[in-house]
């Protein structure tokens, strides 16, 4: 992948690339270790990114909290909404603050899966298949209104998303570290969206609703961004190293037996609920495990309390759930269902 700034253009939608350091962000990037790395304070480098993304998003601070423990996660992240609350500003100053490679695919109906993984090209001068990287060849991909797409191209993220790596051609390549999605949907009963599919969804770590700002923060917005842009003033607070490195310490946070116990009874409860004909899955149970370690480490921390499970519980989950016909119809939702199975299962205690 070369330096600078480029554009990959298809014909079928365009690939936006921004340069970055190229230490540790190239393809084979996930073979540098993250042990024996000095400690870092997760929550002061969480705090200085919550701060910086703050100024861009207003008035949201939970909901940029959140994307900050997917990323501390090592997972992905889905915000779903409405158009025009600001779900791509979101995921633009998330990577704006990550001194990284950052690629953005604007989803269309006729994007195609070779436009996100990549293509092997023919070269007459030297007679071989030279493999032309995707766009999913960065640490940051803002996958912009995902589910705009057809099926088809969103399960071009399946492998990459889950495994970090992209096969081509019977050729696999390792993707850089740190690798986060992050997507953009509008809700699935607007005109041209396509429902994502169930395993797509799963290998997300959590969604989120940016919401409509409140009055102040909407008041703000009119008279700080009639003639600029704060995401142009936004810069680095963290480089890919780094953010290694945090990763490496929310990973080492301690997890007792009994809490273990706990997020298993949790994730099996949605499994026996007469109200979903599909629960959670085991990745989902790792998935709020790895989301409660970021988030005791973002506090402070060096060790998970229930409380930080249950805080996860909804957005780790309950874009996973599917509902009955008869819970449909009841007009029931999946996070108050997640909601109930947390009064109803009781914390693990240990001795």
């Amino acid at each position: 992948m070369t330096e600078g700034t480029a554009e990959l253009r298809s014909g079928r939608g365009a690939t936006e690339l921004t340069s970055a350091p190229p230490d540790g962000t190239g393809p084979h990037a996930a073979e540098t270790a993250v042990h024996d790395q000095p400690e870092v304070d997760v929550a002061a480098a969480g705090a200085r990114l919550a701060e910086a993304i703050g100024r861009v998003v207003e008035g949201k601070p939970d909901v940029v909290r959140l994307a900050l423990v997917v990323l501390l996660a090592e997972g992905h992240l889905l915000i779903e909404d409405v158009p025009g609350v600001g779900k791509t500003t979101l995921a633009k100053a998330l990577a704006r603050t990550i001194d990284g490679t950052v690629r953005r695919i604007q989803f269309t109906p006729d994007l195609l899966p070779s436009d996100v993984t990549g293509v092997a090209v023919y070269d007459q001068e030297s007679r071989a298949f030279e493999f032309k990287p995707g766009a999913v060849f960065a640490n940051v991909v803002v996958a912009d209104e995902i589910n705009r797409a057809s099926p088809k191209t969103q399960s071009a993220l399946l492998e990459c998303m889950e495994e970090r790596q992209v096969t081509v051609d019977g050729v696999t390549y390792e993707l850089a570290r740190p690798f986060i999605v992050v997507a953009t949907q509008n809700p699935q009963e607007m005109e041209g969206t396509y429902p994502l599919p169930e395993a797509q969804r799963d290998r997300f770590t959590a969604r989120v609703s940016m919401g409509y700002p409140d009055r102040d923060a909407e008041l703000a917005m009119l008279d700080e961004r009639a003639t600029t842009d704060p995401l142009t003033a936004l810069s680095p607070v963290i480089d890919a190293a780094g953010v290694r490195a945090l990763v490496a310490a929310v990973g080492r946070l301690h997890v007792a037996e009994p809490l273990r116990r706990y997020v298993v009874s949790l994730v099996e409860a949605t499994r026996r609920s007469p109200d979903l004909r599909l629960g959670a899955s085991p990745r989902a149970g790792l998935q709020l495990l790895r989301a409660a370690r970021a988030t005791a480490a973002l506090a402070g921390r060096d060790h998970v309390l229930p409380d930080d499970v249950q805080a996860m519980a909804v957005p780790v989950l309950a874009h996973r759930l599917l509902l009955t016909p008869d819970a449909a119809l009841a007009r029931r939702d999946t996070q108050r269902v997640v909601t109930d199975l947390l009064a109803a299962v009781p914390v693990q205690r240990g001795h």
